[in-house]
């Protein structure tokens, strides 16, 4: 990528992206940076689909589990141990929200406000302090997503480490003191048991941290693109007019955080009027699938209204699609719809040094902005509260 491309990507990441689909003349069109995407979404959605380009191992999970058998097994496990708890969930979402500061620091709230409300299921009260703490500080130092700064990149490298170290030594102490007959107490009794017994403490370790960025990760910074884009669309200081539903789906349309997926080629192939060899990575996007003018109505607007008919909505896809969608999806949209849900309760809310270009590194995450929340009880004169 040279230097004029690399300036016009970090100005405005999406937008660039956006150009390249739109100047391409094939279907498929290169990337500077590597790899190929595919620009048109019948095509795309080939790609996602096709047994060809899903066959083996699920690139989310890479070679640390032997198995796509494994893989899945792993990934129910987890499922069913976050979905019976939603109810905590959301108790614990309605006391973190009180106590968010009338004017909070986002995007990194989001993130920290799913990890505090999910804490106890996360990694239980008996757990090391060390690796609670170390955990919870993981929220802030680029372990959920990397960060765009050098600074950035070396609090990470300092702090995983330890992390992982600290992960390792409680996997060990759990299995040396055996399994509960009962439900998994937490997310890592959860990976322990939902992994073959032959995988080795730090693979478990690896496992437990991919897992822990995508729920505290992916849902966190939903919320905060949520809240972003119904504050710089909604009127402000008024109640937004939308469901949390709506606002969260159109935010994952508008602004998915996961902006772009990778299929290895199976063998040498013509695809999209490009040759491309074995083991190509053709990409798809799924923020230019959710802006594709053939399949949405106005794309480039924010309307949240447009998911009163769902089935009028064009390919939808911010947890994938085919062979290897999330199996989480569902639970991971009603987690980040309850805590915009939550934020909005009995609020005004508005933002501000704000605005809706992302920054892209291997997800994309909104821009620093403010988020003020006042409760309406509290606005209420005594005398309107007596009556």
């Amino acid at each position: 990528m040279g230097r004029g491309d690399l300036r016009r990507f970090h100005r405005d990441p999406l937008g660039f992206l956006d150009g390249l689909s739109r100047a391409r003349t094939t279907d498929v069109f290169r990337l500077p940076w590597g790899g190929w995407c595919v620009g048109d979404s019948d095509l795309a959605l080939v790609v996602l689909r096709d047994p060809e380009f899903n066959g083996g191992l699920s690139t989310f999970y890479g070679d640390l589990l032997p198995s796509r058998s494994a893989q899945i097994a792993l990934g129910h496990t987890i499922r069913n141990t976050i979905r019976p708890r939603l109810p905590e969930y959301r108790a614990n979402l309605a006391e973190a929200v009180a106590q968010l500061p009338a004017a909070a620091r986002w995007p990194e709230t989001g993130p920290a406000l799913v990890r505090r409300s999910l804490a106890d299921l996360l990694l239980h009260p008996t757990s090391t302090p060390e690796l609670r703490l170390l955990l919870a500080r993981s929220v802030g130092a680029g372990v959920l997503i990397r960060s765009p700064t050098i600074r950035g990149r070396l609090r990470t490298e300092l702090l995983r480490p330890r992390l992982m170290a600290a992960l390792t030594r409680e996997i060990a102490r759990r299995r040396a003191r055996g399994g509960d007959a009962g439900e998994p107490r937490d997310l890592l009794d959860a990976v322990i048991g939902g992994c073959p017994e032959e995988t080795r403490d730090p693979v478990v370790a690896e496992l437990y941290l991919l897992l822990y960025r995508s729920i505290v990760g992916n849902v966190g910074y939903t919320v905060a693109w949520s809240v972003l884009l119904a504050g710089l669309h909604g009127a402000p200081g008024e109640p937004w007019p939308w469901p949390a539903e709506w606002i969260v789906r159109e935010a994952a349309r508008h602004r998915p955080f996961v902006w772009m997926v990778g299929r290895p080629t199976p063998r040498a192939v013509e695809f999209g009027g490009v040759a491309l060899p074995p083991g190509a990575i053709l990409s798809v996007s799924p923020y230019l699938l959710h802006h594709d003018e053939r399949r949405w109505s106005r794309p480039d607007l924010f309307r949240p209204e447009r998911w009163a008919l769902p089935q009028a909505c064009g390919p939808y896809l911010p947890f994938s699609t085919g062979p290897f969608v999330c199996g989480g999806a569902v639970v991971a949209q009603t987690m980040a719809t309850d805590a915009v849900a939550a934020l909005a309760d009995d609020a005004r809310l508005s933002v501000a040094g704000a605005e809706a270009r992302p920054v892209v590194t291997n997800a994309a995450a909104p821009r620093p902005f403010t988020l003020s929340r006042t409760t309406r009880s509290a606005t209420r004169s005594p005398a309107s509260k007596r009556r």
